[in-house]
Order: structure tokens, then C-alpha cells, then sequence
């Protein structure tokens, strides 16, 4: 085992994981809201993050089909993107909630849960279907855009490409703005009563409808968001493109605390850097007997160890307190 070589791509593999982690953290977020309000996992919140990405493939293959895309900058282009990607998914998921889940909310868990796997399955064959009938194909490819790619020497063995500094600063602006948001407005302070207890805030004149939908709204346009963003990393995406990362995404709300905000970030960043360090490391550390395919299976036996020996997660699981 060559030590100097595991030293000397240890900074490397710690920016790649930490912007894998950014986007696995704004991913989780969808997750982490609507269990903090309503106690409820929306596993169509895969679904919901990979419209995000289509709508903004769509946005820069129409602008390429144009002949837009040379004449706009490239941080516009992708702002624009970013920007309707999350609108998108944020609507999507507030119609989701009144369609599919808002007329169950009474009903035993198990209900609504299968009804978000029926959703999740619905949203898959509908971007299938779509995306078959305009462009006759649903693998699709992000134009390349040169000024991204372009890479920064940070160190003689670090470098970065422009792309990754864009997920990384949008992901902390969109992270910023949800923080604030929550914590220093009075629609952050009606959600976060809505999530202590619903009779209580709905006799304070609280619309708990109305915040409920705020909430799928934002945590969709999170996902919406990332997904513009994965596109942007990782250029190609299929309408089930959004299962893994939706699933690894989960596994970080549950690693950082179910409904707290703060620990699917620090649960985000976490499972990134870890799986970073999977994929670079495990073929150097058994002699090549593992590779980087097996990265997937660290994020789940986290998952387990968590739910088996700290089922609250590192900061804890925010929960209402029932008289």
C-alpha cells in the first residue's frame, strides 16, 4: 500500500466529496421539511428533484436550439436554469401534496406512504412519456458549456473545475436563504408552529393548508434546485437518474436527525465526503479486490448502523411533544 499516495489525493477527494455533499444536503432537505411538519416521508421527492434537472435541460437545449447559448453567459444561463428548475419542482410538489397526500392526511401512515411510491412510479413514466414524445428519447445530455469545465490549480495536487465552484456557491446561497428564511421570517415562524402542533397554530389564525403547501413548495424547489445542479456536474440524466441520489439523500436526513434542518446538511455533507472517500480509496485499500461500484453500499450500511444504534440521528430527530 503506497501511504504517500492515499496522503496525496486526501485533499482532492475531500472537495470532491464535500460537492457531492452539498447537493446530497439540498436533496434532503425536501425530505427533512415535510417530516418535521407532517411526520410523513414523501419518496417522491427523488421524482420531484429530477423534473428539476429535465426543466433545466430543456431550458438550455431550447436556448442552444436558438442559438442562444454562445451569446449568453454561462453563469446567466445556468442561474436561469436554477431558477425555473426550482420553481418547477416546487410546484410540483405543492400539487402533489393537495392531490395525493392532503385527502389521506387523516388516514393510518401506512396509506399515504403508498401513495407517495405510487407517485414516485406516476412521475417516472410521465418524464418517460414526455420527454419520448418532444425529443424522442429521455437520455439526455446537458450542453457542454466550455467556461465550466475549465479547471483552477489550487495546489500542485488540488484542482477544481468551474462547475464544481458553481454547485458549491449556489448550494451555500440556497442554503443560506433557507436558513433565513425558517429562522428569521414570519412564514419560517408560522411553518416551524405548524411542525410543533397543528390545533395549536390553526387557533392562533395559522392557515395550516397553507403552510403544509408552503413547505412541499420549498422543500421541492431544494430538490429542483440540486437536480438543475446534478445536471449541471454530471451532464447525462434519465427520468430514474433521481433514485439514488433521492435514496442517498434520506439516508442523510436520517444520518443528520429526521426533520432538522440544520442535520440534513451536516448529515449531507457527511455521506458525500464518506462516499468520496469510498470510491477513491477502497480499491488503494484492498488491493483493487473492491472498487469504486461499491461506494453505493457505504451509503445504506450507514443507514442501518444509524437506525440500529442512534435512530435520531447525530443531532436528533425533531419531533412534537404529544400531551
Amino acid at each position: 500500500m503506497d501511504v504517500s499516495l492515499l496522503i496525496g489525493i486526501f485533499p482532492q477527494v475531500l472537495l470532491d466529496g464535500i460537492t457531492l455533499g452539498f447537493m446530497y444536503a439540498l436533496i434532503a432537505l425536501g425530505y427533512t421539511m415535510v417530516y418535521g411538519v407532517l411526520e410523513f416521508i414523501n419518496f417522491a421527492h427523488s421524482e420531484i428533484f429530477i423534473v428539476g434537472s429535465f426543466v433545466g435541460v430543456e431550458v438550455l437545449l431550447g436556448l442552444k436550439a436558438r442559438g442562444d447559448l454562445e451569446a449568453w453567459s454561462p453563469f446567466l444561463l445556468v442561474l436561469v436554469a436554477l431558477l425555473l428548475g426550482m420553481l418547477a419542482s416546487g410546484l410540483l410538489a405543492a400539487g402533489v401534496e393537495r392531490v395525493a397526500y392532503r385527502p389521506l392526511r387523516d388516514a393510518p401512515r401506512l396509506i399515504p406512504l403508498i401513495s407517495a411510491i405510487g407517485v414516485s412510479f406516476f412521475l417516472q413514466d410521465a418524464i418517460r412519456l414526455f420527454e419520448s414524445l418532444w425529443r424522442n428519447s429521455f437520455n439526455l445530455v446537458y450542453p457542454p458549456m466550455d467556461v465550466m469545465n475549465e479547471r483552477f490549480e489550487l495546489t500542485p495536487s488540488i484542482d477544481i473545475s468551474v462547475k464544481s465552484l458553481v454547485v458549491i456557491g449556489a448550494s451555500l446561497l440556497m442554503l443560506w436563504g433557507l436558513h433565513s428564511l425558517v429562522n428569521r421570517t414570519k412564514i419560517g415562524k408560522a411553518i416551524r408552529a405548524v411542525a410543533e402542533d397543528q390545533a395549536a397554530a390553526s387557533l392562533m389564525g395559522i392557515n395550516v393548508n397553507r403552510m403544509i403547501s408552503l413547505t412541499f413548495l420549498i422543500g421541492g424547489a431544494m430538490g429542483g434546485g440540486a437536480g438543475v445542479l446534478f445536471g449541471v456536474q454530471y451532464s447525462l440524466i434519465n427520468p430514474y437518474t433521481g433514485f439514488i441520489p433521492g435514496l442517498k439523500a434520506f439516508t442523510a436526513a436520517v444520518l443528520g436527525g429526521i426533520g432538522n434542518i440544520p442535520g440534513a446538511m451536516l448529515g449531507g455533507l457527511l455521506l458525500g465526503i464518506l462516499e468520496a472517500f469510498a470510491a477513491s480509496y477502497l480499491s488503494l485499500l484492498t488491493g483493487g479486490a473492491f472498487g469504486a461500484e461499491y461506494k453505493d453500499i457505504l451509503a445504506f450500511s450507514i443507514l442501518i448502523l444509524i437506525l440500529i444504534f442512534r435512530p435520531k440521528g447525530l443531532l436528533g430527530e425533531v419531533v412534537r411533544e404529544r400531551a
